[in-house]
């Protein structure tokens, strides 16, 4: 490994730091180095606070001049709620500065880069370019195109079940695994799951057993049969609720508002709310990660509109049999070719579960 790319990769593990903490920006680290010695590290903290950049130059001092600096994304070079980074780091007298990657927003992209190589900066740009990427999926998807970055997370036995024929799932997966999924809630700005879900299993969808913030929760409803006294709505001093439906009767509404619950009113499909209005209308309120957590039929029906874009499941070594429930509630597919495909991008072990990650074939191949 080259010293720019180990450098790098501890900006990455600084950048880390910032996720589920930093949204709707995305999270970034800065390494500076002077003379072969690390001088100055940060990372971002919390929206509307200083940037990576500038809490490495305060640790750096002096030393960073004519340093090099190592940073995950371009700088910015826009007024925000902060000043640009880029002129930050001209003012300091950085010799040289190291990018993951680019910026995709349009407010910044090229622009930093620019404007460090206009005060003569030195410029690399691309050193562990795809680690910088995947650090911000839901950053670099929202941005882009307006939509959230979705992760579909469910446990199965081996026989590809989530539930028993009853309904019952407490508990498939091991305590290891649950506690995993804590942390990804913590880290997502939502958790959404389907009416028949809450119904079912009265969830709280908060984050427990782990140290971090609630998200948001999504419950889709089409036609409003949320249970007043179901958690996500009791709860509600714990996180915020919003209810997607395509009722536009406001008198429907108002037992949900009058507790303070949010409604979203989606273009109907097939009877259920558009998957694709509902990530419009998500994403345009500053969502940019959202964590799926069920049932079957909402998951198939974001999995056939292609607005899944990542897959975590956990697989028990348990077997429940034939009358079980399935993650996905599709029809209508006779053969395999008609299976939608997935690639497996990492698995391992967690407790007495295996782990997977994957993403749809054919967002991949849009790579």
């Amino acid at each position: 490994m080259t010293a720019d790319a180990a450098y790098m990769k501890q900006a990455l593990i600084l950048a880390r730091k910032g996720i589920g903490r930093v949204s709707p920006n995305p999270a970034v680290g800065c390494v500076i180095v002077k003379d072969s010695k690390v001088a100055g590290l940060g990372w971002h903290r919390k929206a509307g606070t200083p940037h990576a950049e500038i809490h490495a130059l305060e640790m750096a001092g002096e030393s960073a001049r004519d340093a090099d600096v190592y940073v995950t994304l371009e700088p910015c070079c826009h007024t925000g709620r902060t000043p640009p980074c880029s002129d930050a780091l001209i003012r300091a007298g950085v010799k040289r500065v190291v990018i993951g990657m680019s910026d995709p927003n349009p407010k910044v992209s090229g622009g930093g880069v620019e404007a460090l190589k206009k005060a003569g900066i030195e410029v690399k740009l691309g050193v562990l370019e795809q680690d910088c990427r995947e650090l911000n999926l839901p950053f670099i998807k929202h941005i882009t195109s307006g939509f959230p970055y979705v992760t579909y997370k469910w446990a199965m036995t081996l026989d590809g079940k989530t539930a028993a024929s009853t309904g019952a799932s407490r508990w498939i997966s091991c305590d290891r695994s649950r506690k995993y999924v804590h942390r990804m809630r913590s880290r997502m700005d939502a958790v959404m799951l389907g009416v028949g879900s809450v119904i079912a299993d009265d969830p709280e969808l908060t984050v427990r057993h782990v140290k971090g913030k609630n998200p948001i929760r999504i419950v889709v409803d089409s036609q409003l049969r949320t249970p007043m006294r179901s958690k996500v709505l009791t709860h509600m001093d714990e996180a915020e609720t919003i209810i997607a439906t395509t009722m536009q009767d406001t008198q429907a509404h108002r037992p949900y508002v009058r507790i303070g619950a949010g409604i979203i009113v989606c273009k109907e499909e097939n009877g259920r709310v558009s998957p694709a209005d509902l990530m419009l209308k998500l994403g345009k309120r500053g969502i940019q990660s959202i964590l799926l957590e069920g049932g079957g039929t909402l998951a198939a029906s974001m999995l056939e509109r292609e607005q899944i874009d990542e897959f975590v499941f956990f697989i028990a070594p348990k077997i429940i049999g034939a009358d079980g429930i399935s993650p996905f509630n599709l029809a209508g597919r006779s053969g395999m070719d008609q299976a939608a495909e997935v690639r497996i991008t990492r698995i391992g072990r967690i407790g007495s579960d295996i782990i997977a990650h994957a993403r749809p074939e054919v967002l991949c191949s849009r790579d």
